[in-house]
């Protein structure tokens, strides 16, 4: 991006919403309005006349929607994307996993035809997102093809895991999670928690998407689930994450404690329960993200004797919280690219567990 404040290109079928989001990214100071669109034609014509260094996109359009006006500027003429969104069904949620798969940066929910505009708070999840728009690596932001579903389904297990798998993920996450989560193998050996920053009402979207294509069961917590081998469980959005005992059988426990690091579900406080409870039999992991979540636990998890992998600088869409895990935690036992990370999962898994 150049020097100057960054660009921005809005894009929008509702004048109004049009001109509430110009206002807040020109009353910003951080960044200009280069021009509106009103549908994903006009997006794309102006994407090439103007050329901005971020788009927001709306996802429900006439003619062409914000998903296909997506797809076409990621594979064409990719730059940084962050959705606008009003949608709250199931439906709506997936469109919006998607739209992060295909390789926008991250949404803002902006109010629906019948609600009132919060201004203060439209504001601040928009340059929010911006401000992390602003810092992303384009090259590791390319379109994830469809994901075609998972060919082998592990067998249903009941029995408690012995080993854990602990995931990180913040901006990028989900199409880092849709590239990962399949490639890992129906006979893992160990269960998968996934902490993911997002709002509530988008992670029951995530889990159903990820269900879809891999070989692991894929759901979202809704809390007192015991940890079974060979299931994924993601974090609720908006509610913490930890790892209890239930009758003496470690189970999952969801919290509504404030935000850590400004976001909950906080990564922090699962690898610090992971720790305490599965010590080196774990294994953590940090992918692509803004901010410093999962430093600290995956210190800790290291302390204890687990298994540490970070995703690299190459790879990840924001390396700030993977650079935050390996400068707190003096380092992690491998550091690979997105493509890659399945397979140290199943290699820390291994180095964790007796030999069958």
């Amino acid at each position: 991006m150049s020097s100057e404040r960054p660009s921005v290109l809005v894009v929008d079928d509702s004048a109004l919403v049009r001109r509430v989001i110009a206002d807040v990214i020109a009353e910003s100071g951080e960044f200009r309005v280069s021009g509106e669109a009103a549908d994903g034609m006009d997006a794309i014509r102006k994407v090439h006349a103007l050329n901005p260094d971020i788009v927001t996109l709306d996802v429900e359009m006439p003619e062409l929607d914000g998903l296909q006006a997506l797809g076409y500027i990621m594979s064409e003429v990719p730059r940084a994307v962050v959705m606008l969104t009003a949608i709250e069904t199931p439906e709506g949620g997936d469109l919006t996993i998607r739209a992060l798969e295909l390789g926008a940066v991250d949404f803002v929910r902006k109010p629906g035809r019948d609600e009132a505009i919060d201004g203060a708070r439209l504001r601040e999840r928009l340059l929010s997102s911006l401000r992390e728009a602003a810092t992303v690596n384009l090259s590791a932001t390319s379109v994830l093809a469809r994901p075609r579903h998972a060919r082998q389904r592990a067998s249903p297990v009941t029995q408690p895991a012995e080993c854990v798998v602990a995931i990180a993920a913040s901006t990028g996450g989900p199409r880092a999670l849709a590239e990962l989560i399949p490639a890992l193998p129906p006979e893992l050996n160990a269960a998968v928690i996934v902490v993911q920053h997002m709002p509530a009402g988008f992670t029951e979207s995530l889990a159903r998407r990820l269900d879809r294509v891999a070989t692991l069961p894929v759901s979202e917590v809704r809390g007192g689930e015991p940890i079974l081998a060979n299931r994924i469980y993601v974090a609720r959005g908006g509610r913490h994450l930890t790892v209890s005992s239930g009758a003496g059988v470690p189970c999952l426990a969801v919290g509504d404690e404030p935000p850590v690091h400004g976001v909950r579900p906080c990564a922090d406080l699962l690898f610090a329960s992971v720790a305490r409870r599965y010590g080196r039999k774990a294994v953590g992991v940090v992918l692509t993200g803004m901010g410093r979540d999962g430093a600290e636990g995956l210190r800790l998890m290291r302390d204890a004797g687990a298994y540490s992998i970070v995703q690299d600088a190459a790879s990840a869409v924001v390396f700030g919280m993977p650079r935050a895990a390996l400068q707190r935690a003096g380092g992690a036992d491998d550091v690979s690219p997105l493509s890659r990370i399945a397979s140290a999962i199943v290699r820390g898994v291994g180095t964790r567990l007796p030999a069958m």
